[in-house]
């Protein structure tokens, strides 16, 4: 079972007689993680405070299952740190891979204001933090703060988008093709124009993302190394030469 760590209420938090100053950093950690959020990042310190005491915080191992399929809708979660993935699992036993989560990301806010169970499971990719706020101080922010109704709404238009652009992927019939698109659709722009991704899934969980063999990603994979369109660094890939990696993606290079 993950481990539980509970923030506590301003004013009232119960430190240990032990190690104040490290209960201490703790919250002061935690506050500054809350603030990357972007679902909170125009809260007044009033707003947030209120946040702070209604969250339970959970620590995570890889491959945990943080919420499940048909389980009551009755939080809505915040990724703090690590990767997560929204998987679904077919009636042979099957996960098939929806989406990853990054840092900052919220999910589970269908079920929540629906008042419905989970549509989808979300396991953990890497080591994760998560965050998990009762369903009804949620909806709370979502009918009282402007900011937080206004980032709402930009979610799901967004999440739409990427289902559809989840769906195209999933029809391209060419496996290294799908990598390849898989690969564009998750990359970030850093600063000075670098393009990489970060925390990157593992071969097994990219190949059960985009329905494919792990062979055929590290096979793929290899040969992008080869030919200098990405570079591995760590538990990130830096796209060398990304024009490549998108012609690649729409079929255009040869």
């Amino acid at each position: 079972m993950p481990s539980t760590t509970s923030l506590p209420k301003q004013g009232h938090g119960k430190q240990s007689a032990a190690a104040p100053d490290d209960a201490q950093s703790k919250a002061q950690n935690i506050q500054i993680h809350l603030r990357k959020i972007p679902l909170f990042a125009n809260l007044t310190d009033e707003e947030m405070g209120k946040v702070k005491v209604n969250l339970r915080i959970k620590r995570f191992a890889r491959h945990e299952t943080i919420i499940q399929k048909g389980s009551a809708g009755d939080s809505l979660l915040f990724l703090l740190s690590g990767k997560l993935q929204v998987v679904d699992v077919t009636e042979d036993g099957r996960i098939i891979g929806l989406r990853m989560l990054s840092e900052g990301d919220f999910f589970g806010e269908i079920a929540v204001i629906q008042s419905s169970t989970r549509s989808a499971s979300v396991i953990s990719t890497s080591e994760a933090l998560v965050a998990f706020m009762p369903g009804d101080i949620a909806m709370h922010l979502f009918m009282h703060s402007p900011s937080v109704a206004r980032h709402m709404l930009c979610r799901l238009a967004a999440k739409i988008q990427q289902d559809s652009q989840f769906r195209t992927l999933l029809s391209i019939h060419n496996a290294p093709k799908r990598i390849y698109a898989f690969l564009e659709m998750i990359k970030e722009r850093k600063g000075g124009n670098l393009e990489v991704i970060e925390n990157v899934p593992t071969h097994q969980d990219i190949a059960s993302i985009i329905n494919t063999s792990r062979e055929t990603v590290t096979r793929t994979l290899l040969v992008l190394v080869q030919q200098g369109v990405i570079q591995k660094d760590l538990r990130r890939l830096i796209i060398r030469k990304p024009e490549t990696l998108k012609k690649l993606a729409q079929g255009d290079a040869h």
